[in-house]
């Protein structure tokens, strides 16, 4: 594994770094560099610090474990391997995302999950252990939403989550009462068999942050899924 103290470099500068090596990378001291792991197929790379927007972006296989937060469009249009966040993420996490897996200790701010989509045998998933902000699934045409609300006093999603939500599911932990949703979803108690297949995810995101899956797992959770042929129905006039 390959060191590399990213305090004085540039962000073209490290991420040339990146590219020309075939090993694993360790980077310290990152602040605000951008694009760093774009278009990784193979490689793991550790960040310690706030790797700047677009970290992981045509994520093509690999892995980057951030110990800290990072700011907008983590996994941007990413295709396979993982990120782990053991912090907060800025905006835009997973926007059109087609595979591949985002875990994320903390909370994720606006318009997470946007555009996320299935391709093939692709399942994107995005898990989210604390809260998500408004817009949340804006889009979604495939793959898997998850929020935990853990540690958080938020509300578990902000304002106009699923609008234009046409396919995948999203899944909380919680009740929602308090939670408007469009009316293109269909919003139900999740099910043992819904909670079932989303356990490998929760396994993982508990293994990769130390929770209990158990205790994660015995609590309320709700299951959205689009629900019309028409998800834009009620955001145009005339239709």
């Amino acid at each position: 594994m390959i060191k590399i103290d990213a305090k004085n470099l540039i962000f073209d500068a490290l991420n040339e770094k990146i590219r020309n090596s075939e090993d694993d990378f360790e980077i310290s001291n990152c602040l605000g560099q951008r694009f760093i792991g774009a278009g990784l197929s193979d490689k793991n790379l550790t960040i310690k610090g706030t790797p700047g927007n677009a970290l992981g972006a045509y994520l093509n296989g690999g892995r980057i474990d951030v110990f800290g937060n990072a700011q907008d469009a983590v996994g941007d249009t990413m295709n396979d391997g993982k990120i782990i966040i053991h912090g907060n993420i800025g905006d835009c996490a997973g926007y059109a995302m087609r595979g591949g897996k985002i875990f994320v200790k903390g909370n994720a701010g606006y318009r997470a999950g946007i555009h996320m989509k299935a391709y093939k045998d692709k399942i994107p998933a995005l898990v989210i252990g604390g809260s998500a902000g408004s817009f949340l699934g804006e889009y979604q045409a495939g793959g898997v939403i998850i929020v935990l609300g853990l540690n958080t006093d938020k509300n578990i999603v902000g304002n106009f989550p699923c609008t234009g939500m046409h396919g995948g599911k999203m899944i909380l932990r919680s009740d929602c009462k308090n939670v408007i949703f469009p009316k293109n979803v269909h919003v139900s108690p999740a099910k043992k068999e819904d909670l079932d297949e989303i356990f490998s995810y929760i396994k993982e995101f508990c293994d990769s942050f130390g929770f209990d899956a158990n205790k994660i797992l015995n609590a309320e959770f709700t299951i959205i899924s689009p629900d019309s042929n028409n998800p834009y129905k009620q955001m145009y006039v005339g239709n």
